[in-house]
């Protein structure tokens, strides 16, 4: 496990109370038909259960009666709750399985919903697979729960209650004693449900923890593959779920024996109170069926408390889930859209402004990406920021997406600041082709078409005969319909840019943002590419990121970064007129002319 990984599971508040469960209530509350009906079904099997023992008494004390009809009658009517309890009981498992099921559900698309919204700040503190665990594993935690631990909890309950009251009906002297074994009972639930609660949180949290370290290592499977680090990836990933294995053992342990200490105390003071009873029935007080009714209803009772021990710790891991999943779902996020937005300008023309801009990473509070910049892009104008690495040039690409809100200063689009719009409004407006495109699992037709879900088959193959990737799309086993795999693992780098750069032409927005798109092309491609690019920034308002210069030679404007701040602007002769960083950044690449074609 990564430092990261444990001090956020340290980090987690200790928690544990089953009260935590009440969170799941508002999930709950559209199905309360379902739910209703299922407590209905609960109910009637601990009552017909409860009236089973009642039958077998008026058989054994009938068993010398010279009425056979009577004898039969009671044996007609135990066969009649034996069927009515079965028939209950699957009723019950058909209906609080199919509410957990729903439920749960909900939740997961819930916390999907939440998560997916949640601006790039969050995830530099909370790993992706760590909330994956909580989308799996913690909700399959909670279906269990709902779907059987909770109603068998509550049927125990009921059976406890209503054995405990019928047993005193039946013999108030040896429910007496009974109630004196209670206490006992009730010490090695307390004493060791709390050490129980603890176990079951860090347990998740080390599954938890376990997931993101997998999840990280196979997101970047080529790069250990190369590296040879196949074996140090598998030791840290071993080193995890041991410690998991760890504590799921304590875990057991303590349950395990918190589960013998109940059982044995309510049995054994169960056995000494059914000696007593069966000196009364020697002594006449009481009769066998008596006596054989106090005695199922004692099991009843007993069984009822070793299963809600049991229960109890399922419980506890449910409650420690249920508040992983609260966190998330209750997650505050640095960017939000206003309560009241104002409607992104229509149409929009594409000015983009950085008025006095000022902004460090969360995570790097201590140095500034950006230092009061002033940039104002006009419509249809394409600029180009170059500069050294860490001088802020993808910094200002996301802040004009509003991944990050500025701390000092406002970025603007056609004069309306970010804050005051909805972001899924603006954003429209805006392509994207970043430099490290994402390339989904889906086909070629479907990664392109993930700019404009709306657009014809022959929309987007015109837009990926722009890119220059019709051709090698075409050649693959399916052509468009072929799978590209997990992060395309099928394609190069330059094939991946390619087919982000045909999403961007597709999208057809007034924004485009380019960062180091070209920057994985070979020459005939990038020349290809460059020139489609050139034709879809005409009419746009168009910012690049380039680190090789010749890619921004024909911009309108060219921004000359470092350090988070403007150095200097202009076309490229003139700035290499200057012999500012610009000339000399251009003498390293030009200097013997390979890349000055």
């Amino acid at each position: 496990m990564s430092d990261a990984a444990k001090s956020t599971s340290d980090e987690r508040e200790a928690s544990k109370q089953i009260g935590a469960l009440a969170s799941l209530w508002p999930f709950m509350r559209p199905y309360r038909a379902l739910f209703v009906a299922s407590i209905f079904a609960l109910a009637l099997t601990a009552a017909l259960s409860l009236t089973l023992p009642l039958a077998v008494r008026r058989v054994i004390d009938n068993f010398r009666t010279e009425q056979q009809e009577l004898l039969d009658l009671y044996f007609i009517a135990a066969l009649g709750i034996a069927a009515l309890l079965a028939l209950g009981t699957g009723l019950r498992y058909a209906l609080v399985t199919r509410l957990g099921e729903r439920v749960v559900a909900d939740i997961r698309k819930a916390v999907f919903g939440r998560v997916i919204g949640l601006s790039p700040g969050f995830y530099e503190k909370l790993m992706t697979g760590e909330i994956l665990s909580r989308i799996t594993t913690d909700t399959t935690l909670i279906q269990s729960v709902i779907g059987s631990s909770v109603s068998i909890a509550l049927r125990n309950v009921l059976i406890f209650v209503g054995g405990l009251a019928l047993m005193l009906l039946t013999s108030p002297k040896l429910t007496g004693l009974v109630l004196l074994i209670v206490p006992l009972v009730i010490v090695p639930i307390l004493f060791l449900g709390r050490r129980l609660r603890a176990l079951s949180r860090e347990n998740q949290d080390w599954i938890a923890a376990s997931s993101g370290e997998a999840s990280e290592a196979l997101s970047a499977v080529q790069t250990v593959q190369s590296y040879t680090q196949e074996g140090a990836a598998g030791d840290r990933f071993g080193i995890i779920t041991e410690k998991s294995y760890d504590v799921a053992k304590r875990r057991i342990t303590v349950r395990a024996a918190m589960t013998v200490a109940v059982m044995f105390l309510v049995f054994a003071g169960v056995v000494g109170v059914l000696w007593i009873g069966a000196q009364d029935v020697r002594a006449g007080a009481m009769s066998s069926g008596a006596l054989v009714q106090f005695v199922i209803y004692s099991v009843m009772v007993a069984g009822s408390v070793a299963a809600l021990s049991e229960i109890w710790g399922e419980l506890q891991r449910a409650a420690g889930a249920t508040e992983r999943l609260v966190e998330l779902l209750n997650a505050t996020d640095r960017v939000n859209d206003p309560a009241d937005p104002t409607p992104c300008p229509e149409p929009l023309r594409g000015a983009v402004a950085f008025e006095g801009v000022s902004f460090a990473y969360p995570t790097r509070a201590d140095r500034a990406a950006l230092s009061d910049l002033d940039l104002t892009v006009k419509p249809g104008e394409t600029i180009a920021l170059v500069g050294p690495s860490g001088a802020g040039k993808t910094t200002v690409m996301q802040l004009v997406q509003r991944f990050y809100d500025p701390s000092e200063g406002t970025v603007s689009l056609d004069g309306v600041d970010l804050r005051d719009m909805a972001r899924s409004d603006f954003r429209s407006q805006i392509a994207v082709v970043p430099q490290d495109p994402m390339i989904f699992s889906g086909s070629a037709l479907e990664n392109i078409r993930f700019g404009r879900p709306e657009a014809s088959d022959k929309e987007v193959e015109a837009a990926a005969r722009s890119a220059a990737a019709h051709e090698f799309i075409s050649a693959l086993g399916e052509g468009y319909r072929t799978r590209l795999g997990e992060r395309g693992v099928m394609l190069s780098g330059g094939q991946k840019q390619r087919i982000a750069i045909a999403r961007a032409i597709l999208r057809d927005a007034p924004v485009l943002l380019l960062d180091e798109a070209t920057s994985a092309l070979d020459a005939e491609s990038e020349r290809a590419v460059q020139e489609a690019v050139e034709g879809l920034s005409k009419g746009r308002t168009t910012i690049i990121v380039a680190h090789r210069l010749a890619t921004v030679k024909k911009a309108d404007r060219i921004i000359v970064m470092e350090d988070g701040k403007i150095a200097a602007e202009g076309t490229h002769d003139a700035l290499v007129a200057q012999d500012g960083l610009y000339a000399r950044l251009a003498r390293l690449q030009f200097t013997d002319g390979a890349e000055a074609a």
